[in-house]
């Protein structure tokens, strides 16, 4: 995962204010200007990605051709679409059964479980770094519980399903050309496991020169990575097309896919959600799992209703005088946990008929050399809207754990949570069923720091919200009750001392502790 420094917008091409001015009415030259000008691009990066082809060696040519050619698709989309994605007025909140409740949901009898599970494929999307956590590699190789990866922790999982159950679900890793070296690595390690694991890379699009609107490098086989992007997890159904697993899954007797990100240590095979999908008369293709927003996730993507269909609203998608309004707690309720479950007869049809639509990120970026680039890309649950029969599923919130900072690797380390082969369970003794708001300052953003500053990992049972900013560290065996905030000012440091117990405190700088 590269390091972003800019805001990666969901949208389509916004063509630049020079064109006209706002307010006046263009022209009949003006359009014909703007059209020519998009023709060009259009036709120049056209020319340019055929040098980049025959730039490959001749075995990978045809892999070439087709990567690019979807690259170039979702540039003339970039350069066409005009306006934004979703018009506020036209958005509509779920109707009533548009998130099932997951209480709802029968757990299915034991004798149907091994038919339900062969018909099933576990799909995790692996193409992320561990560079924002100051990890090198794979962000799934960083240990998280127990010395074990994410890797580890789903290998168990669907490992101790297929012996349990005498099943035979395969898990598939879509990588990226960042971690597919490493990954391949890694799972050597797990060649006598009852368990079939298969990998597929992602496309490998060009970073866009913003100011000419061509690709910055100039040979497909370059070790420049900077030259080079993995294009968002909405990538994820022509890549499985193109690397011939679909078709061998299909052919196989699979009828379902179980998509998630392999950071959501929350994110394991649900039996209720995949009986629920086999026993009905018409399944749905396209089932996302949702749970209730709190304030922590007033950013996340909701499901709302637009022109008649299921649609993945995002934050960069709202008018900026509806952002308010669009992290309401109280109007808006659910959102995403890209844990989704799709049909792969149907992921086979809206490949094939080329009706698979999914709104355009624009992701600006800044590289090391200065060069201002953009990054074209797609998200997986957008796709929502070319299914049918799509729906929501509101499921607790034990099935959204993901660990995307050191704050969220405090929480999956300390004792509110247990671990039963590979997945991990809330410790009943916690009072409430939502884990505590944690947030740890800049001094523990990488792994490293933050675990040199923790002697043990505090006993946080009874821990609501954990504030901690500056030069901090843990002794053994403390104790986090109700809120805490620890704050060491610039130039202090704060020790806090073995055996400690702070509930309900304020920690400042020269270690007052105060009634909160």
């Amino acid at each position: 995962m590269t390091a972003n420094t800019g805001t990666a917008v969901p949208t389509t091409l916004q063509w630049p204010e020079t064109a006209f001015v706002r307010g006046h009415r263009r022209t009949g030259s003006d359009v014909q200007f703007i059209e020519r000008t998009r023709q060009d691009a259009q036709q120049s990066m056209g020319k340019e990605l055929q040098k980049l082809i025959l730039t490959a060696p001749t075995s990978q040519q045809d892999l070439a051709r087709t990567e690019l050619a979807g690259f170039e698709q979702l540039f003339g989309r970039y350069l066409q679409e005009t306006g934004p994605s979703v018009l506020w007025d036209k958005i509509k909140l779920l109707p009533e059964g548009g998130a099932k409740p997951y209480n709802d949901l029968a757990r299915p009898e034991t004798a149907k479980v091994k038919d339900l599970l062969d018909k099933l494929v576990v799909l995790k999307l692996n193409g992320g770094l561990g560079t924002s956590m100051g990890c090198k590699g794979p962000k799934s190789t960083i240990s998280v519980r127990n010395e074990l990866t994410f890797l580890d922790l789903t290998v168990q999982q669907i490992e101790h399903l297929n012996r349990t159950h005498g099943t035979d679900v395969p898990l598939v890793l879509m990588n990226s050309f960042n971690t597919d070296e490493d990954t391949l690595k890694v799972l050597q390690r797990y060649g006598k496991l009852q368990l079939q694991i298969h990998t597929f890379n992602q496309s490998r699009y060009p970073r866009i020169n913003r100011e000419s609107l061509l690709p910055i490098g100039n040979s497909f086989t370059s070790d420049n990575t900077e030259s080079w992007y993995p294009p968002g997890h909405g990538d994820v159904y022509q890549s499985l097309v193109n690397s011939g697993l679909l078709k061998q899954f299909l052919d196989s007797g699979k009828k379902y896919v179980f998509i998630s990100n392999i950071d959501n240590l929350g994110a394991t095979v649900d039996l209720n959600i995949l009986n629920f999908l086999m026993e009905q008369e018409q399944p749905p293709e396209f089932v996302m799992e949702v749970t209730d927003k709190t304030r922590a996730d007033v950013k996340g993507g909701t499901l709302v209703e637009y022109e008649g269909k299921l649609r993945l609203l995002e934050i960069a998608q709202v008018p900026k005088e509806h952002v308010d309004e669009f992290k309401s707690v109280s109007k808006f309720k659910i959102f995403n946990t890209n844990n989704l479950w799709i049909s792969l007869d149907a992921i086979k049809r809206v490949t094939d008929d080329q009706s698979l639509h999914m709104e355009i990120i624009v992701n600006p970026k800044t590289l090391d050399n200065g060069v201002n680039v953009i990054q074209l890309e797609t998200a997986v649950g957008a796709a929502i809207k070319s299914f049918e029969g799509a729906m929501g599923i509101n499921v607790p919130r034990r099935r959204f754990l993901p660990v995307k900072t050191t704050s969220d690797l405090l929480i999956v380390m300390s004792n509110l949570y247990s671990l039963h082969t590979g997945a991990l369970q809330m410790n009943p003794k916690r009072s409430f069923p939502q884990g505590p708001l944690v947030k740890l300052g800049s001094h523990f953003s990488k792994v490293k720091d933050y675990l040199s500053r923790f002697s043990s990992i505090p006993d946080m049972l009874e821990l609501d919200h954990l504030t901690v900013s500056g030069d901090v560290t843990f002794g053994k065996n403390v104790s986090l009750k109700g809120t805490v905030i620890i704050i060491a000012n610039h130039g202090d440091r704060i020790d806090i001392p073995a055996g400690a117990l702070l509930e309900n405190k304020i920690v400042s700088g020269n270690l007052r502790i105060l009634d909160h």
